[in-house]
């Protein structure tokens, strides 16, 4: 069985070797608030589009998820692994910074190939955009920021 975290010292379901199946667990959790986050990402980017334009509806929005997004990581889809907090701040300032970066050269690019497009023909290439974005920011986050350090006695093993 798996043994999957909601926070940390609690376990939702208790199993055998936790470290063999925490993959899971955490690929749950994050495609759940991926998930949730990609689509209030979406439903902002086409309220602002009309006031903002593009580029700033879709960083406004990056803006806005990506902190619930990244704490919402912290406290449950890696709870209880252990990071510094100049790396968290790294990691949050990085994630926004990719986003955005991402985001807006997709927008750029989009614009450049179609003639006026639409607001859900943006909005469906940003969604595609986010997926592929997700799945490098999953491995940043599991094997740079929360990665699993063995305790010095345990190495020596």
């Amino acid at each position: 069985m798996t043994t999957t975290r909601w926070t940390p010292g609690h376990h939702v379901v208790d199993g055998a070797p936790h470290r063999h199946h925490e993959l899971g667990g955490h690929a749950a959790w994050y495609l759940l608030a991926g998930g949730i986050t990609t689509g209030l990402q979406a439903v902002l980017f086409l309220a602002l589009r009309p006031e903002f334009g593009s580029q700033w509806a879709n960083l406004t929005a990056i803006a806005l998820t990506t902190v619930g997004n990244t704490e919402f990581h912290r406290r449950v889809t890696f709870a209880g692994r252990q990071s510094n907090a100049g790396k968290r701040h790294l990691q949050d300032l990085l994630t926004f910074a990719f986003y955005a970066g991402y985001g807006s050269i997709v927008l750029a690019v989009v614009d450049s190939l179609v003639n006026e497009p639409t607001a859900w023909e943006e909005t469906g290439t940003l969604l595609a955009a986010s997926f592929v974005g997700g799945i490098a920011r999953f491995a940043l986050l599991r094997w740079w920021v929360f990665a699993r350090r063995e305790p010095a006695a345990a190495q020596h093993d």
